[in-house]
């Protein structure tokens, strides 16, 4: 048994190896900021880190905006639909391919970074790190806003510290039903006051109605 595990092993290692080699390539489509489709395979952008979509940053004028889906927007209009070359170089927890790739010869991840879209995401890799430095000096992007690096953001989240009120204007209900509906309840309407967000289970709060239907989620009928 333990020589067909390592035969087994041997092989999965092989096999990755030689797509490794090969490159991945196909039509690029957008799953969020630092993650994508290409040719069928599930990529993570090697060292960045993009915002996550239910992030929100501040203004200097303390106005919260969504951020997270903004960037996710941003990324879409740039890179959505384009012949898209990748180098796997390994893979995460989740069993996405995580990889660099390209877009007419040039490094998505970086560019992400340099336009203040992402983070250098320095915990697996230094390769970004002064790409990110200029931007915020520069104020690009996100940078030129309050909020926190999406690694922060997950620990919070994962914690339970997330926001379970409304914060400044954002007091837009996203509910999700038991069906996995996704709604939103706007302030006056029958059900927004027994409604109580569950950041855990995915539920959050929304600034505007077009973030709330940006973002997949409808409104309550009443």
């Amino acid at each position: 048994m333990l020589r067909i595990c390592s035969l087994f092993t041997l092989i999965l290692a092989l096999s990755y190896g030689a797509a490794s080699a090969q490159g991945i390539r196909g039509v690029l489509r957008v799953i969020d900021g630092d993650t994508f489709d290409v040719g069928g395979t599930r990529i993570r952008l090697h060292g960045i880190d993009a915002l996550e979509a239910a992030q929100t940053c501040e203004t200097e004028g303390g106005q919260p905006w969504a951020c997270g889906d903004w960037t996710t927007r941003q990324v879409r209009e740039r890179f959505q639909g384009a012949q898209t070359r990748c180098e796997a170089l390994d893979q995460d927890r989740y069993g996405r391919t995580v990889a660099r790739c390209f877009v007419r010869g040039a490094d998505v991840g970086l560019q992400l970074v340099q336009e203040g879209l992402a983070f250098a995401y320095r915990k697996y890799s230094m390769d970004y790190d002064l790409d990110e430095k200029a931007a915020y000096v520069a104020a690009r992007g996100i940078h030129g806003f309050k909020t926190i690096s999406p690694a922060r953001y997950r620990v919070t989240r994962r914690s339970g510290s997330a926001p379970e009120r409304a914060s400044g204007g954002c007091n837009i209900k996203g509910n999700i039903s038991a069906k996995g509906t996704r709604i939103y309840h706007l302030p006056g309407q029958a059900f927004y006051d027994k409604t109580r967000i569950n950041v855990k289970a995915g539920e959050r709060w929304f600034c505007s109605e077009a973030e709330a239907r940006g973002a997949g989620w409808r409104r309550a009928k009443r």
